[in-house]
């Protein structure tokens, strides 16, 4: 199989075409995302999915960095990542005591050793955690989903963008979740 594509974490959901994984029920592998090594080869997976799975994961720091360095290790060059969590600051996210990591768009471009390297030339304060973790990653895409609450306060079928980020700083529940395409970079 040359284009192995993951579905890590996947509960109940299962995906064809994916390998289906997950600690808990019957996906098609059995396993747990925060023990290391992954069952995969180096340079072998061409897709990664984790839909409402990295917020479980990683509540020790060096647990998810290592699930960064896992992921880097066994996708190719130009692979795909898509990452669905909720917002930190609305309820989905703080209501599930499962929930123990905030991930963000901000955060992930922390793993870009482009962007660290930029920073650094700027001297910026961002921590290079791909320099440090010697690991790759470029954001390629977000989009963020807004909630019923802000649709509420704001009718109609489009919305101001730079309006909802805003005002998500101040009130919780206006952004429901982030989505977010990462690509693996390896020189």
């Amino acid at each position: 199989m040359s284009d192995i594509k993951l579905n890590l974490g996947c509960g109940e959901r299962k995906f064809n075409g994916y390998i289906n994984v997950d600690k808990f029920g019957d996906p098609d592998i059995k396993h747990d995302l925060e023990s290391f090594p992954w069952p995969w080869e180096n340079d072998s997976i061409s897709e990664i999915q984790m839909i409402h799975v990295l917020e479980h994961l990683g509540k020790d720091i060096d647990i998810y960095f290592g699930i960064f360095k896992e992921i880097y290790r066994i996708c190719k060059h130009g692979a795909q990542i898509y990452i669905v969590v909720p917002h930190f600051r609305h309820q989905y996210f703080y209501d599930d005591p499962t929930h123990v990591r905030v991930v963000t768009p901000q955060g992930l471009l922390l793993f870009s050793k482009r962007l660290n390297k930029e920073w650094a030339e700027k001297g910026k304060t961002n921590s290079p955690l791909g320099m440090y973790l010697d690991i790759n990653f470029e954001l390629i895409k977000t989009r963020i989903k807004p909630s019923e609450d802000w649709f509420r306060m704001h009718p109609g079928p489009k919305y101001n963008l730079g309006l909802l980020i805003q005002e998500s700083a101040i009130y919780n529940n206006l952004i429901e979740q982030y989505e977010m395409w990462l690509t693996v970079i390896k020189d």
